[in-house]
């Protein structure tokens, strides 16, 4: 048995809120208030984004999953203060049920302005919130071997974020729409395995030679080693409802690079397959969440989603003591049980064929377990 440290599989997390009116449920933006009070009381843990009515929060680097939890809390309560006292609402949810993205405002920022005027209508439609984690690696060749074999569980864990099943007044039919609103951009989805770092940054050195990119950041895949940080970043979810959910989450992307790394300490590698494999299991995902089958591609044989997930559970149970996150992984049994965010979506629209009462209940969720 071999002492292996987990210690450097630190965490950052990156959760998006939508601002609601609580008259009319509909998205509102905000002008950069609650981002401006919010500075005054966590600095630079918020942000804008590119649209007004978009807050984005972003952990500092957590030590193990029950700091990540306390500061996901922090954030998610500071942020409600702040938006009630301006007369707002906070909600997170993959997609907003009915709001309409013409009518929503673009932040005015360089960045933002130069996005817009490439991506055009693709960037305008783009009002999705999402979740981001980032998973701290002891180097960069690590990071890129730790990636090529993670994204096999891109789908499973994904899955389990579902939260976005309504586009603008309608039933999408999907689980989460908001990847299918994200594919519109370039440079999105899984990404295929690279041989070597090097191979990596030979990539991203070829895009903004040919003013493809003029910065890393500019590549939207749904996992990817980061361009200035020594991590991981898993961004492939819809930002879940609860933050039981997201912490859940965030411990299962954290066990998944654990275990990778402890099989390559014992010369044992996960097998690697192709993006277009990956994407079919992707596309599942969105469309059924936990309620479909994935593709076992080591038994070539579709297999149910939730079986899948329990093989998942068992895959990671070894590194689970050491990363000090069984009872965060151990949520995803409840996750299971009472459905994802857009199980829960559909539930209440069902009940009442009334949207606004959807906005309700993400709201109502956003700090449920407080």
């Amino acid at each position: 048995m071999s002492n292996l440290s987990y210690k450097h599989f630190t965490l950052g997390v990156e959760e998006e809120y939508m601002v609601i009116d609580p008259e009319t449920r509909e998205l509102k933006s905000h002008e950069q208030k609650i981002v401006q009070e919010g500075q005054k009381v966590i600095k630079d843990k918020v942000k804008a984004e590119m649209h007004q009515a978009v807050v984005e929060v972003g952990t500092d680097i957590c030590q193990d999953i029950d700091e990540a939890f306390m500061d996901v809390g922090t954030l998610r309560k500071t942020i409600s203060n702040i938006a009630g006292e301006l007369g707002l609402w906070v909600g997170a949810s993959g997609t907003h049920p009915f709001s309409h993205w013409e009518s929503q405002l673009i932040t005015e920022h360089i960045r933002y302005n130069e996005i817009v005027n490439e991506l055009q209508e693709a960037a305008r439609s783009n009002l999705i919130f999402g979740l981001h984690v980032h998973v701290g690696m002891e180097n960069r060749e690590m990071a890129i071997h730790i990636a090529n074999s993670a994204r096999y569980f891109l789908p499973h864990i994904y899955a389990l974020s579902t939260n976005s099943p309504f586009w603008e007044g309608r039933k999408t039919g999907y689980k989460s729409f908001r990847t299918k609103v994200f594919d519109k951009f370039p440079r999105t989805g899984i990404p295929d395995y690279f041989d070597s770092i090097e191979a990596y940054d030979n990539y991203v050195k070829l895009l903004v030679k040919t003013n493809c990119i003029d910065n890393a950041k500019k590549i939207w895949w749904d996992l990817r080693v980061h361009p200035f940080f020594n991590t991981v970043e898993f961004r492939i979810c819809d930002v879940p409802m609860t933050v039981h959910e997201t912490t859940a989450i965030a411990a299962m992307f954290q066990a998944v690079c654990a275990k990778l790394y402890k099989l390559r300490s014992q010369n044992l590698n996960f097998m690697m397959y192709s993006r277009a494999l990956l994407n079919e299991n992707k596309w599942r995902a969105s469309r059924y969440g936990i309620d479909g089958s994935l593709i076992d591609f080591g038994k070539e044989a579709e297999v149910n989603t939730r079986v899948l997930i329990y093989e998942l559970l068992d895959f990671v149970d070894d590194v689970l003591n050491d990363l000090g996150s069984r009872h965060a992984v151990g949520y995803v049994h409840k996750m299971l049980e009472q459905g994802t965010g857009a199980d829960r979506q559909l539930k209440v629209f069902e009940e009442s064929q009334n949207l606004v009462e959807v906005v309700d209940l993400i709201h109502n969720q956003f700090l449920h377990g407080l």
